[in-house]
């Protein structure tokens, strides 16, 4: 519940410094804080010998600040350790049917998981159920069904050992059905970058930002969605380097940042210019953006030949470590200038601007965010990204490199131990060799894939390791009643969410630990792993008391499914009860997969800042067809996958600083100025004057495809003015999911395109409206 009327008033303020700790305030001290031990964990919160953060996946540094955590990270925290319980008694008290009409928000806010629950249909209730009948109830359903109709999908928060458990379970029972939340957000980091350079994620270092001097962002959010990113970006600043931003919204944490950390800074209200230039692209116009970019260098290395002065493009590099550099600098001088400044929305001296900054620059850091990835031609922009590295030799070197910020805190690691739909990843030979057994080959299904699969019927059964997929997901509101033919609707989750009162004929709702919460397996507390945006893997240790003494942890409950659900020969491959009782066998398991990439692997668990992963790209070495790194053509320079037309605007779905993916902690978007309700869509003023419409008023989005003849429609949103391109609106995720169609996705990668979609403005109507707070 909102705690007062709605207000939208601009903030001025920097981002951390004093918002940041009144907000953090607000949950240390709440409804469910727990103050004391709250305060003890913070303290832990992402320490060598403390536990790694359930927020963010951005790395943890070798040798912490006194506080290493971020305003959302507390919050994170908070959560986990909330004081409120959704028992028993909670679940008598209310209807599944009543709970639907909840905001996402209250029904986290109810409190911890803490016994397993079954729903019973004849009193619309969740009930109480053994484990062992909960186990008992699942295996009788997916031992009846063929193995393909099943899907066993991941959030990004599990720890690797887990991660590797429940990838092995889904195989032993017979199908790669793996997506992850990594479908959702970075998988066209993951089909992009292979292609380009060679591997599946970023080269960027941690200490790579104590030596670049040049630092270009796109489609990132620094102040929301990974702010401790803020402090090596504010020591690069100070250090002189150039930060340049490209983003369709003005976000604080790219413009300015207090560290809460320097007492002075704090005492006087002093803040750290990030950037030194910001430019708000449109949303779609990163290509046509980075095609200029890579165009003004073009004519400045021809500038520099002619005038006898050194190169500006990495000729070395460029001759002896890539491919198709010829056929990617006849696109750039084909490229017309009038198309560039029209599909980005930049002006042609902008641009050329920024080249000349980059042109100057030694070693030069290329940040980017789903502002890139969530498109239809969201892969093309990644490998635009790489081309901009490759031209100036910014890979597999000091202070240069690739850095996708990814988002959930084991996302990247989860893809690293086998969580992919895609056989390909996985070294099923080994895993054939080590179990015994011989695992599909088959192609499973994506998040893209699951959706369809439930709304067609193809897909029978959902287990999910966390997360509220069907929140998360597109096309929402074809996917809710849906989900209700299921045969089994399976969760393993802390906090109560929308997905898990969507009820399949059985559905089961299991509570586990959280990484906070101390771990004991046969009188050993144990230590789990996670591994962050640059490819360091990390310790992580919960102390906590847990929330319940029903609760199970991940590996305990993946190790008892598997037992329930395989038959006997194939459960008897896996030794899932010594991996329960001691998670260093887990990670034994681990390194005999993956020898290269977790050699010594317990040995070296506890480095501090954790160990890095080999990663070819940062020595030069291209795993590519052509052994080395590829420059991409793209076929467009327009990244929306749909063409403009009168009254068709584009719509890029975004979070607050007071959510992290589909949890809400509360209604105060404090960058943004707007407090007390979600129900909102930002515009451009004369976007709003063009159309007749009034300041505050509410209205409807509909989705605008030519040949979708589907109707989808988010209503009672009210209409803010904002500082955003024309033609662009903004609204908020997961609240504006239904707008998406499942079709509407990235091209090879399947990633929900929710950062451009067509949509138009309707006045008044019936359409659905978001719960929470009106906007009013």
């Amino acid at each position: 519940m909102r705690e007062s009327p709605p207000s939208f008033e601009p903030y001025d303020a920097p981002a951390g410094g004093w918002g940041s700790v009144k907000s953090l305030m607000r949950y240390v001290t709440g409804d469910g804080a727990q103050g004391v031990e709250g305060t003890r964990q913070l303290q832990r919160q992402n320490k060598i010998d403390g536990f790694a953060c359930v927020s963010c996946s951005w790395a943890k540094p070798a040798e912490p600040h006194a506080f290493e955590f971020c305003e959302n990270g507390a919050k994170a925290t908070m959560w986990e350790l909330d004081t409120r319980r959704a028992d028993a008694a909670f679940f008598a008290q209310h209807t599944v049917t009543e709970l639907l009409t909840w905001a996402d928000h209250d029904l986290e806010a109810a409190g911890r998981l803490v016994e397993p629950v079954r729903y019973d249909a004849a009193s619309d209730r969740y009930v109480p159920v053994s484990w062992e009948q909960a186990f008992e109830l699942a295996g009788g359903v997916l031992r009846g069904m063929a193995p393909e109709r099943a899907v066993f999908y991941a959030s990004g928060r599990a720890s690797l050992e887990t991660s590797y458990m429940y990838g092995l379970m889904a195989r032993l029972y017979g199908n790669n059905n793996l997506p992850d939340s990594s479908n959702m957000c970075h998988e066209s980091t993951s089909v992009g970058l292979p292609r380009s350079i060679g591997v599946p994620v970023g080269t960027v270092l941690l200490e790579d930002f104590d030596h670049c001097d040049c630092i270009l962002s796109f489609g990132q959010n620094v102040g929301v969605n990974s702010p401790r990113m803020l402090h090596p970006l504010q020591e690069a600043a100070r250090r002189g380097a150039e930060i340049v931003t490209f983003n369709p919204l003005y976000e604080r944490g790219w413009e300015r940042f207090t560290n809460p950390q320097e007492p002075l800074a704090m005492a006087t209200r002093a803040s750290t210019r990030i950037s030194n230039a910001y430019f708000p692209v449109r949303a779609g116009g990163d290509i046509a953006l980075m095609q200029g970019l890579a165009r003004a260098l073009l004519d400045l290395d021809d500038a520099a030949q002619a005038e006898g002065r050194p190169r500006v493009l990495d000729v070395a590099f460029i001759e002896t470590h890539t491919h198709g550099f010829d056929a990617f600098e006849a696109w750039l001088r084909a490229a017309q200038w009038a198309d560039i400044e029209r599909e980005s929305g930049l002006s042609r001296a902008d641009i050329e601007g920024v080249a000349g900054i980059y042109a100057r620059a030694e070693s030069t850091i290329l940040i980017y965010g789903m502002g890139l990835t969530q498109h239809r031609h969201g892969v093309d922009n990644v490998r635009m990204v790489c081309n901009l590295a490759l031209m100036r030799g910014n890979v597999g070197r000091p202070g240069a490199g690739i850095c996708p910020v990814r988002g959930h805190s084991n996302v990247q690691g989860q893809r690293t131990v086998g969580i992919s739909e895609k056989p390909e990843l996985v070294p099923l030979d080994r895993l054939a060799s080590q179990y015994g057994f011989e695992p599909p080959r088959t192609k499973g299904l994506d998040t893209v894939g699951t959706v369809a699969g439930i709304l067609d019927g193809s897909v029978e059964a959902f287990i999910g390791l966390g997360g509220n997929f069907s929140r998360a997901a597109p096309d929402t509101g074809r996917l809710e009643p849906a989900w209700r033919g299921l045969a089994l609707s399976l969760q393993i989750a802390t906090h109560l969410n929308r997905n898990h009162l969507l009820c399949g004929r059985e559905t089961l709702l299991l509570p586990c630990l959280g990484r906070i919460e101390e771990d004991v397996q046969d009188g050993v507390a144990q230590r789990v792993s996670i591994e962050d945006s640059t490819t360091c893997v990390h310790a992580s240790f919960g102390n906590s008391p847990p929330a319940g003494p029903m609760l199970r942890s991940e590996p305990a409950i993946v190790a008892a499914l598997a037992q329930a659900i395989l038959p006997p020969e194939r459960a008897a491959c896996v030794p899932w009860q010594d991996w329960t009782r001691d998670y260093a066998r887990v990670r034994d398991a681990i390194e005999a997969t993956y020898p290269e990439q977790f050699r010594d692997f317990n040995a070296r668990l506890h480095t501090p800042g954790g160990f890095p992963r080999p990663v070819a790209a940062r020595e030069r070495r291209w795993s590519t067809e052509s052994g080395k790194a590829e420059f991409h053509v793209p076929d467009v320079l327009c990244a929306t996958g749909f063409a403009d037309k009168a009254g068709r605007y584009r719509l890029m779905t975004v979070r607050t600083n007071d959510q992290f993916n589909t949890t809400v902690y509360g209604y105060h978007d404090r960058f943004r100025g707007i407090d007390g309700t979600r129900r909102v869509v930002l515009m451009h003023a004369d976007d709003i004057a063009d159309l007749g419409l009034d300041e505050g008023e509410q209205i409807t989005l509909a989705t605008d495809f030519d040949d979708d003849p589907e109707v989808r429609e988010v209503g009672g949103l009210r209409v803010i003015p904002y500082l955003i391109p024309r033609g662009c609106i903004a609204a908020y995720y997961p609240e504006c999911n239904p707008l998406i169609p499942v079709s509407h996705h990235a091209i090879d990668s399947h990633v929900p395109a929710g950062k451009s979609v067509p949509v138009r403005v309707v006045r008044g109507g019936t359409a659905p409206i978001p719960a929470g707070p009106a906007p009013d």
